[in-house]
């Protein structure tokens, strides 16, 4: 029996799995942030904007 073969297998079984959660997982937190942005009212957004433009002019 080849041993070395199984714990290969068995490692890319383990990151394919790995990987699948991390894919659902950025998919979960993509969908979140688009709900959570038409939740934020552009005022707000607005302000924000103006503010970083406001202390970008001491980075120049």
């Amino acid at each position: 029996m080849d041993n070395r073969g199984q714990a290969s297998a068995e490692f890319i079984l383990l990151f394919g799995g790995i990987m699948v959660v991390v894919l659902l997982a950025i998919h979960m937190y993509n969908t979140y942030m688009k709900d959570l942005s038409g939740e934020i009212a552009s005022r707000e957004v607005n302000q924000f904007n103006s503010e970083l433009n406001s202390i970008g002019k001491y980075f120049k």
